[in-house]
């Protein structure tokens, strides 16, 4: 099981939802910046995973004037599949597969002032990336343990990222790479 099809599982094991309440959630939750979901991709998922069994739908009249919308629950099945998804995930490391290493391993093709230019543009994003993704303090209060604890394995990812950067970038400037 994918990434993505996990975490649109996992939603709607929480409680059935449409489409367009899925990718609401997913912005609301930052989940882009741990899962690679697309808003193009959450109805190419739903109807993967209900053909696979996984989910199914059911037509719901709106309040209001609305159109019916196709709401979607988990089945026994795809309850199944979640839990063996959730071990899988927190047992086996992620393979460390990046454009980063990719540009790293070309990196002698470059002047040095544009490895330099490069990586301090990646340490100014990675910067960025760690400010933007937190959630604020009283968020952090009324968030459960678990979620508290998925951001907080991200800022460190984040920051262990920034800290080999600078001193990656102090080694090019020193003529020591």
């Amino acid at each position: 099981m994918t990434n993505a099809e996990l975490a649109v599982l996992s939603l709607i094991a929480e409680r059935p939802r449409h489409g367009y309440d899925i990718e609401q959630v997913i912005e609301r939750r930052g989940m882009r910046e741990w899962t690679e979901i697309g808003f193009s991709s959450i109805y190419y998922l739903l109807k993967k995973l209900e053909k696979e069994g996984l989910i199914e739908s059911q037509l719901k009249q709106q309040a209001g004037k609305g159109p019916a919308r196709k709401v979607y629950s988990i089945t026994l099945q795809g309850q199944q599949a979640q839990l063996a998804g959730t071990v899988a995930a927190l047992s086996i490391p992620e393979g460390r597969s990046s454009q980063f290493l990719l540009g790293l391993s070309n990196f002698p093709i470059l002047p040095r002032e544009q490895v330099l230019s490069a990586l301090n543009s990646y340490a100014n994003q990675l910067e960025n990336k760690l400010k933007s993704f937190m959630p604020s303090e009283e968020e952090q209060r009324t968030l459960p343990s678990f979620v508290n604890a998925m951001f907080d394995y991200s800022r460190v990812l984040v920051e262990a990222e920034l800290n080999w950067i600078q001193k990656f970038i102090q080694e090019v400037e020193n003529g020591n790479v």
